[in-house]
């Protein structure tokens, strides 16, 4: 893409933003009155009219903490008139089958060691709010905080050390609320994307392991956010990013998308992330990206006082591809392999004894030639701008995968989850830590990702392994 027609579409989204803040303050400022207003002298006992209704607040209409990836609380622990408190703790302890000596977990973006205790997320934070300006930030300690910057190769690019600076934050934006509609948000900084149905936050969601389509895809942005809610039964978002999930940009282009979301009654949800547009990929600007993510979540049971309480089906199906660059979406060539993305994967939820108890059966698959979203394995500390010889993400390397996991957990209380899940994960090519693990003998050698004389990495095309979490949140 040229400098120019990045600076044009830059611009067209600046001014969509100017057009949408301008309209929805129109009539808002202080002195501003409509032209049939009366006049001061009109009779001073003339009947006021009515105060207007108070808009009802989006999606409030219907319980929807049954939904996958939305907080199951039914109101926050801490709330007050400028804040609204939020603390996330989720510990985990993983036995995997294949018994990795190095205690290295591979091909997850939610967990990374085995046969230990280990903190995952630590979260601080919550909602500021005053006079319709507002912010919002969530601390990220423990095993995300590099887990997470490893995943995104865009730091390489430049200076500042992106990866460090962003850390230890999962969620930073402020901006502005209109109040327009039924609300018009704009924001900007490190948001939550839903690509995937899953919450990046584990107490929120009915597995702990999701399926590669939500796990292979983004859990943040970093850019601008406008939220469109036209009524509390619609949502329409529109993101102008960084990049694919990624700190900083990979190449000369900004990405593009948009996120829809209908709730027509309290049983179901219908969702689609739409990533139009995306130079993203680390030193080859010729190749782009367009992604698209659809999900549906169906309650189909809620009786409370039955011995089973609730029942709830999501499905999610995701298509999307890369161009140019040397790979083509479809009819490819051995010169010019195709390069695509398709998944899918369906979950089922129970709860019992009014909602005390949960089980979550699914699972799903994905088919990703060229592997340009398949989790680098960390092997010799690989990282995703390293890559490693040990395991290659050429055009047309051939990478397909499925999963089936059954979940089990205990919520005595609105504030804390015991999950205890077993997951069964297998790919076409040896993917996963076997045994001898990821890590040569004394530690990483050389630069990340880099061959290590005589140390080949113990890879298996399958992995069983069960897991056990205690998730808080208050």
């Amino acid at each position: 893409m040229s400098n120019h027609k990045k600076d044009s579409i830059v611009l067209h989204f600046a001014v969509v933003v100017l057009l949408l803040t301008s309209l929805a303050a129109r009539g808002d400022e202080p002195g501003c009155t409509p032209s049939d207003a009366p006049s001061a002298q009109a009779d001073s006992t003339a009947a006021k009219p009515a105060e207007p209704a108070p808009k009802p607040e989006p999606f409030a209409f219907a319980d929807f903490t049954w939904l996958n990836g939305n907080s199951r609380q039914h109101k926050p622990v801490f709330d007050y008139p400028a804040f609204t408190g939020e603390v996330r703790v989720d510990t985990n302890y993983v036995y995997d089958l294949n018994h990795p000596q190095d205690h290295t977990l591979v091909g997850s973006s939610e967990l990374g060691r085995t046969d230990e205790v280990q903190l995952q997320q630590l979260g601080v934070g919550g909602d500021f709010h005053y006079d319709n300006v507002r912010g919002r930030l969530l601390t990220q300690f423990g095993m995300y905080s590099t887990m997470t910057p490893r995943n995104d190769a865009s730091p390489a690019r430049g200076q500042w050390d992106l990866a460090n600076a962003y850390r230890y934050v999962s969620e930073a934006y402020g901006g502005y609320h209109f109040d327009k509609m039924n609300g018009i948000n704009v924001d900007a900084g490190i948001f939550m994307s839903y690509v995937g149905l899953f919450s990046y936050y584990q107490y929120d969601n009915w597995a702990y392991q999701p399926s590669f389509v939500s796990s292979n895809t983004p859990w943040f942005f970093n850019g601008v956010r406008i939220q469109i809610f036209p009524n509390d039964h619609f949502k329409e978002e529109i993101w102008l990013t960084n990049g694919w999930q990624s700190y900083g940009m990979f190449n000369d282009a900004p990405g593009i998308g948009t996120q829809t979301l209908w709730r027509p009654n309290g049983n179901w949800s219908i969702l689609s992330n739409d990533y139009f547009y995306g130079k993203d990929t680390l030193n080859n600007a010729g190749r782009k990206r367009a992604h698209s993510d659809s999900s549906i979540e169906w309650k189909y049971r809620d009786t409370p006082d039955s011995k089973i309480s609730k029942s709830a089906l999501s499905f999610t199906f995701d298509i999307g591809c890369e161009y140019g660059g040397g790979v083509t979406c479809t009819g490819g060539t051995p010169a010019k392999p195709s390069q695509y993305f398709i998944g899918f994967m369906l979950y089922d939820r129970l709860w019992f004894d009014h909602d005390k108890y949960g089980f979550t059966l699914g699972g799903g698959a994905i088919n990703n030639p060229g592997r340009y979203l398949v989790l680098m394995p960390p092997i010799n500390g690989a990282t995703a701008a390293s890559g490693t010889p040990y395991f290659t993400a050429n055009p047309g390397d051939p990478f397909r995968a499925w999963d089936a996991s059954a979940t089990f957990d205990y919520m005595p209380s609105d504030s804390v989850t015991f999950r205890y899940e077993l997951n069964h994960r297998s790919a076409n090519v040896p993917y996963w830590s076997g045994p001898g693990g990821v890590t040569p003998p004394g530690g990483n050698s050389g630069a990340p990702g880099s061959l290590v004389s005589g140390f080949q990495p113990d890879l298996r095309k399958a992995e069983s392994r069960f897991t056990a979490a205690i998730l808080v949140k208050f």
